[in-house]
């Protein structure tokens, strides 16, 4: 699946942030909601312009973000090497 089909960032949406195509729900809620416990069936209840593949496509675009991700070490190397 392709979240691009999905996942908009439209500047006069939001102030651009990522939102679900059609709607103003922004993809963070969405994580926002599951990462509270929030089943699918509840986000799809309360939410009910949203289908399946919205909710999979916000988490497909948080792993891409995740994954391009880079990281940068702040330890101290002259503790490490003393």
């Amino acid at each position: 699946m392709n979240p691009v089909s999905r996942i908009i960032l439209d500047p006069s949406i939001l102030v651009g942030k990522p939102v679900i195509r059609g709607t103003r729900i922004p993809v963070d809620l969405v994580l926002e909601l599951l990462a509270s416990g929030w089943s699918e069936a509840m986000i799809l209840e309360e939410y009910p312009g949203l289908e399946h593949e919205d909710i999979l496509a916000c988490i497909r675009y948080a792993q891409e973000i995740v994954q391009s991700e880079r990281v940068y070490s702040t330890t101290n190397q002259e503790k490490i090497a003393g």
